[in-house]
């Protein structure tokens, strides 16, 4: 996705409006493969072809030009008539290309505000903020991951987990639950309260971390944050707080009154860690498995 997205910034890339008009489609085009073929030939690859990409979109325009429109004035409709809106987001906010842990991101805005910014309204107009988190820690591919385990403990959150990604199908690395990241990711994201999921994957455990905060390695300095250059992100060490762990299975529980007692403990020392409330927790794959605290869709 990277390539596409140096396309927007350097004003090049074609849009879906672009199609409406012929003339100016192939302009584009041209331009396109001009500039992409340079790199292309020089890494002795099949160029791009001009033509044969114009005669592609052609052949799905009628059906693509149908989606466009005013995405603002339909938000702008649906604030005047007082309808719910809800926008979702994909990937995490340490994935953001700002506030990340760059290089190691994707090429967008993840968090909250570019939901205003992508859809084309105000970000007045966002109200309730509902960041959605893991009871442990996990993470696709390279990047610094401070409380990653590498032992058994990591192996058993993602068998238990089921932890590959959906779209590569890899290994997910796994880890114990980050209460700095996650606040910091709370405060840059304007996050309302945390769906906290697969509590179910730590049943068992006889002790659980949680980092609360990090040393620099080869130093005394401590951080309560997680900083923003690349080298200082590599010497995070993570500090743990270790609370029991539970035996009794949460798996299917709906209510609190079904989850053990260091299991409600532990959810409120994220809580207290994170200082975000939690309103939705899931305890297992299925949907109706969910404690509802609060329905973020009232009020």
């Amino acid at each position: 996705i990277g390539p596409a997205y140096e396309d927007k910034v350097a004003r090049r890339a074609v849009r879906l409006g672009d199609l409406a008009s012929e003339d100016v489609l192939t302009e584009k085009l041209v331009a396109l493969a001009a500039h992409h073929n340079v790199w292309l030939a020089a890494a002795e690859q099949p160029l791009a072809d001009a033509d044969k990409m114009k005669a592609d979109l052609l052949a799905m325009r009628d059906e693509l030009l149908t989606y466009t429109g005013q995405s603002w004035r339909c938000l702008a409709d649906a604030r005047a008539a007082n309808k719910r809106v809800l926008f979702e987001g994909a990937q995490g906010v340490m994935l953001d290309i700002d506030h990340g842990t760059y290089p190691f991101v994707t090429s967008s805005n993840t968090v909250a505000g570019q939901a205003a910014t992508g859809a084309g309204t105000g970000p007045t107009d966002i109200g309730f903020v509902l960041g959605i988190t893991k009871a442990y820690t996990t993470r696709v591919g390279s990047g610094p991951f401070p409380t990653e385990d590498f032992g058994a403990d990591g192996d058993r959150m993602g068998e238990r987990g089921r932890e590959f990604g959906t779209v590569t199908g890899r290994k997910r690395r796994c880890g114990w639950f980050d209460a700095v990241m996650v606040r910091q990711a709370g405060h840059v994201a304007g996050i309302t309260s945390m769906a906290l999921t697969k509590l179910d994957v730590l049943d068992g455990f006889d002790i659980l971390k949680i980092c609360v905060g990090y040393q620099i390695d080869g130093s005394d300095k401590i951080l309560d944050y997680f900083p923003s250059d690349a080298g200082a992100q590599a010497a995070c060490k993570p500090i743990y707080e270790e609370m029991p762990g539970w035996s009794d299975s949460t798996y299917g529980a709906r209510s609190w009154a079904e989850l053990p007692a260091n299991a409600v403990k532990y959810i409120r020392r994220v809580e207290e860690l994170t200082k975000l409330p939690v309103t939705l927790l899931s305890t297992s794959p299925e949907r109706d498995d969910t404690i509802l605290v609060r329905d973020p869709f009232e009020g």
